[in-house]
């Protein structure tokens, strides 16, 4: 599953793309109108209320493809998904997965920062055609979920998110792989160990083991 190609460009500012040489020229236009048209977007109340829309960051051919619940406030400042604390604990078990940046991708199932952080389930119901559109012109190998919102939008019938967290399904979208969300880490020692345990058996997942 190892793909190999060129050191990767810096991150694009505009889109949060990093440069992915593998990636085709209709993909890359096609991702990057595709981009334009979320930030442009005021079909829901979140459109008057975010300073930014947030897109995504990574790759352009992923193997992997995380995705979160919603942007917080950093992310709001920087268009960026996942750049304040949650998105340092995501970042150091990428690390740990030893993905390199032209591997994985990082998204929200809401591109827009909700008031008070609170997942708006309408709001995602106006967010899904784009995520699916990113899903598949991304066209990742697996999926990850962040946190329990996250698994209820890809996959509606999964049972609750420590009762499949760290196994592997296979919804609609694609191959997934539910994870707690990071921030759960910074709540509490035993989802934090939950966390790492997960993390694990992802990363046998990826090298084709057991999982």
């Amino acid at each position: 599953m190892e793909r190999t190609g060129p050191t990767p460009d810096p991150p694009n500012p505009s889109t949060g793309t990093v440069g992915s040489p593998a990636a085709s020229e209709r993909t890359r236009t096609e991702f990057e109108l595709l981009s334009r048209e979320i930030v442009a977007c005021r079909r829901c109340p979140l459109g008057a209320t975010r300073t930014n829309a947030v897109v995504y960051r990574g790759s352009l051919r992923p193997r992997i493809v995380f995705v979160g619940e919603a942007p917080g406030a950093e992310e709001d400042r920087t268009g960026l998904p996942f750049v304040g604390r949650s998105g340092r604990i995501l970042d150091a078990g990428i690390a740990r997965l030893g993905l390199s940046p032209t591997e994985f991708g990082v998204l929200n199932v809401l591109k827009c920062r909700p008031p008070s952080n609170r997942f708006d389930r309408t709001a995602a119901a106006t967010c899904r055609p784009y995520l699916e559109r990113q899903i598949a012109l991304l066209h990742p190998d697996l999926i990850v979920s962040l946190g329990a919102w996250a698994l209820r939008s890809l996959d509606p019938d999964a049972p609750p998110i420590l009762k499949v967290a760290g196994h592997p399904r296979r919804p609609s979208l694609g191959a997934l792989f539910p994870l707690v969300h990071p921030a759960a880490t910074l709540r509490s020692k035993r989802l934090k160990a939950r966390w790492e345990h997960d993390l694990d058996a992802l990363a046998d997942r990826i090298r084709g083991g057991p999982g």
